[in-house]
């Protein structure tokens, strides 16, 4: 006899209460699938289950929607969670920790790295979650939205908070930068367009008077120091100065 070992928990379990529209079950499918999240909980669906609106709309997702779970209660759906969120966008009169998607996600991803099982609530279409759900859940994810519509389709609010999970579990870095086929200039490649740049200021008689040419200068080099140019900048600037001084022989 052998004791079957279930794995730990890597991701949050998204768990959909009394969702009313198939339509709606099938986009939050693609939006939990576009942020590498899988696992969906689907409680006492309005229009039952399984729903052929649903797997239309998942296109491409519908693997999440084959390995969904079906409960007739939260309670049920909620059974394994040693923490659970509920999402929300209107005050409630319940004392519980309130956090935003990011902090939230951040703090999932801390709890499943210790072994836990996280859930997160999502209500139905019309009215959100009930208070009796949200009483069910450790702490609150409040959505900032705009206070004279805050309404948020159930997809929507799906992939804002698969949205924040990719970026605490990937770690992603806030701004990146693509260099289309070329690399950032090193500091000797700035160094020579500087000294070609005053080279051509110098012809063009620009360091004038005499006595500020020097912090001119200086005031130059440090303006190039803080451009983030690439190679490809740099030769475009270097053909520019050379194109400008042909220019002006010809003429």
């Amino acid at each position: 006899m052998t004791n079957d070992i279930v794995a730990p928990p890597t991701k949050p379990a998204f768990v959909l209460v009394r969702p009313q529209m198939g339509e709606n079950i099938g986009a939050a499918a693609r939006a939990m699938l576009n942020f590498g999240l899988d696992h969906m909980r689907i409680v006492a669906p309005r229009d039952g289950w399984p729903n052929p609106a649903a797997v239309a709309m998942a296109s491409g997702a519908g693997r999440v929607l084959d390995a969904a779970t079906l409960s007739d209660t939260l309670p049920d759906a909620l059974g394994d969670c040693s923490f659970v969120f509920a999402t929300t966008a209107r005050q409630r009169d319940l004392t519980k920790p309130v956090y935003t998607p990011e902090a939230a996600m951040a703090e999932a991803a801390r709890r499943i790295a210790a072994g836990q099982r996280v859930g997160v609530l999502f209500g139905p279409e019309r009215a959100g979650l009930e208070n009796d759900d949200i009483a069910q859940a450790n702490a609150i994810i409040s959505v900032p939205v705009n206070p004279e519509f805050p309404s948020l389709n159930l997809a929507q609010c799906v992939l804002l908070v698969g949205y924040e999970w990719m970026r605490q579990s990937t770690q992603a870095p806030d701004v990146t930068e693509e260099l289309a086929g070329t690399q950032w200039a090193e500091q000797a490649e700035i160094e020579h367009l500087a000294r070609h740049f005053e080279e051509r200021l110098e012809t063009a008689g620009f360091f004038f008077p005499e006595h500020k040419a020097q912090s001119m200068k200086t005031n130059l080099r440090n303006m190039w120091s803080r451009l983030p140019l690439t190679r490809a900048d740099v030769q475009m600037l270097h053909g520019t100065l050379r194109q400008m001084v042909r220019w002006k022989e010809r003429g």
